[in-house]
């Protein structure tokens, strides 16, 4: 393969790496007439670099017309819960911090964040989720933290 190539390809490698959402369940919260209803979804997501470790995300999904086309916004709240729900395997050293989820929550310009950080003195992993804009961030966040036992020492990329 040609480095051009290569090259050209490795953005499509990265994103493919991120972790995926699996759909859990739902629950509406406001009637839409015409449309789908507003409700909270909670999804599942699987940290792609650490085996074990599963996040769930509830948000607010919007209804209507809108929210049935595609063009709603869907608003900048969301909770995460992070746990162990199998035996811990890292199977490479981890970046102190990386984003391990992103999907958009608009038409174009905001996007749901889930990030993993390092926390090497407490041999733990904290997961961050937030939303970004364009141009104006929010300051709505949810936060959460899975410790992994001593005897498997987290690896961290110098």
């Amino acid at each position: 393969m040609k480095p051009a190539t290569l090259l050209a390809l490795l953005p499509l490698l990265a994103a493919t790496a991120l972790a995926r959402a699996e759909p859990i369940g739902s629950v509406d919260t406001a009637f839409k007439l015409i449309g789908p209803d507003h409700k909270i979804v909670v999804d599942a997501y699987d940290d792609p670099k650490v085996g074990g470790v599963a996040c769930y995300v509830s948000r607010a999904k919007t209804g209507g017309i809108k929210g049935a086309i595609g063009l709603a916004e869907d608003k900048a709240e969301a909770s995460i819960a992070c746990r162990q729900v199998g035996p811990i395997v890292i199977r490479q050293p981890l970046p102190a911090q990386e984003e391990v989820f992103s999907e958009r929550i608009s038409l174009v310009f905001k996007r749901l964040r889930i990030v993993r950080m390092v926390d090497v003195p407490r041999n733990t992993l904290v997961y961050l989720t937030y939303s970004d804009r364009l141009i104006d961030g929010s300051p709505q966040n949810s936060i959460t933290a899975v410790p992994v036992g001593r005897e498997t020492v987290i690896p961290v990329k110098r």
